[in-house]
């Protein structure tokens, strides 16, 4: 039976059975060697994807994200461990490729997330960041529609969604930081203008982790030219080069209409001083400003 087949309730006691049997056996279990840490609409499912493929790769056991950093700090690092492969398992392709296996995950909310990177800096200091990043004001139209179609957000028009974004985001931030088992429903799916200002979210995760274990990607390269920008990864990862898998596109969404034009030019002055920041980190403007 093909997996999106089994029904939800299966899969859901399916779940809940993985993770007991992960937890009696978290201590004999990978934490991760690194994180795609976001950007959300940015293409990490499609990079997921392809780094999962890798023999030298064991993903999370359950989901592409397990939202411990953001979501689930409070479960404790048991609780995280339970998710991901045993240490025995990775040990099994040293002999094939001279080398134990590595796991990973990918949430993008961390990114974002307040209390995201200082929790990853402490439980992880020594794990390796990927970043993608995309043209801001597409990205934030693409989240609108992703949120519409999940359902998450009532609101159709995008500009009306990003008039809100303030009234819904007040105090949010705040909030997650005093309380760790807070979850700000706004905060994760209604920030539209706000995820996309990637310097600051990138200045955070680099005062916890340093600025040389995280790697910036812009998606439109990924997209473009998938096999260089994998490479680039797996050297910055430290994996070796083997044979490429396929590349695709996934998560991909139709949009109900051109974004307004009055609209795009609003959100790209916006974006300005935000988008020169990222160039600090990429070494040269973003592409997006680039024509």
């Amino acid at each position: 039976m093909d997996a999106t087949a089994v029904p939800s309730p299966v899969k859901r006691l399916a779940h809940i059975g993985s993770r007991a049997y992960g937890l009696l056996t978290a201590k004999g279990r990978l934490l991760p060697s690194f994180l795609i840490c976001g950007g959300q609409r940015c293409g990490t499912t499609s990079l997921y994807r392809a780094l999962a493929a890798h023999p030298v790769v064991r993903k999370a056991v359950l989901h592409k994200g397990v939202h411990y950093f953001d979501l689930n700090y409070h479960r404790g690092i048991d609780w995280y461990r339970a998710h991901f492969p045993t240490v025995r398992a990775a040990e099994r392709s040293r002999d094939r490729y001279g080398m134990a296996a590595q796991t990973f995950e990918s949430s993008p909310y961390y990114l974002y997330h307040p209390l995201a990177a200082g929790r990853i800096g402490a439980d992880l200091p020594d794990v390796r960041a990927v970043v993608l990043v995309r043209d801001p004001v597409e990205r934030a139209y693409s989240q609108h529609a992703h949120e519409l179609a999940r359902r998450f957000e009532p609101e159709a028009s995008f500009a009306r969604a990003l008039e809100l974004e303030p009234t819904r985001l007040a105090g949010e931030e705040e909030r997650l930081i005093a309380d760790p088992t807070y979850h700000g429903f706004s905060h994760q799916h209604h920030a539209y203008r706000g995820r996309g200002e990637y310097a600051t979210h990138l200045e955070r995760l680099a005062g916890a982790l340093g600025r040389e274990q995280i790697l910036v990607v812009e998606s439109e390269r990924f997209f473009s030219a998938p096999g260089d920008v994998y490479d680039e990864v797996l050297a910055f990862l430290r994996l070796p080069r083997l044979d490429r898998p396929p590349f695709a596109r996934h998560n991909a969404r139709p949009r109900p209409a051109p974004l307004d034009r009055i609209l795009r030019a609003e959100l790209s002055a916006h974006y300005a001083p935000h988008d020169a920041r990222l160039a600090a980190w990429l070494g040269r403007p973003p592409l997006w400003r680039a024509h």
